[in-house]
């Protein structure tokens, strides 16, 4: 059992909302201690997918940038994937440089 656990927004979704393929979900991992920290998954296909719509909306320059705090590209948003990728990263040390500090204020 590991010292932390992971919230993945996805999953709060409606069956068949989420394309692991083509989507992305705010994930949070609570430590031990009741430190949080957070980031964003996207695969590959959803960055392609937002910079087109960008384009037709005029957003982010007309899709001529993307970005986002936090974000970690994967090939699927599945909860295996993403507990592989948060494990890794706890392994390497780079956990910390990769997601940010979640004080639990939504400041969109």
């Amino acid at each position: 059992m590991s010292d932390y656990a992971v919230w993945i927004e996805a999953e709060e979704w409606e069956p068949g909302e989420c394309d692991p393929a083509n989507d992305n979900t705010e994930v949070i991992v609570t430590f031990a201690d009741e430190s949080r920290w957070s980031a964003t998954f996207f695969t590959y296909a959803n960055v392609l997918s937002l910079v087109e719509r960008y384009r037709e909306s005029g957003e982010c320059f007309s899709g001529k940038y993307f970005w986002a705090r936090d974000m970690i590209l994967v090939d699927e948003i599945s909860r295996p994937k993403i507990e592989e990728v948060i494990a890794r990263l706890l392994t390497t040390g780079e956990f910390y440089e990769v997601f940010g500090t979640d004080d639990g204020n939504d400041t969109c």
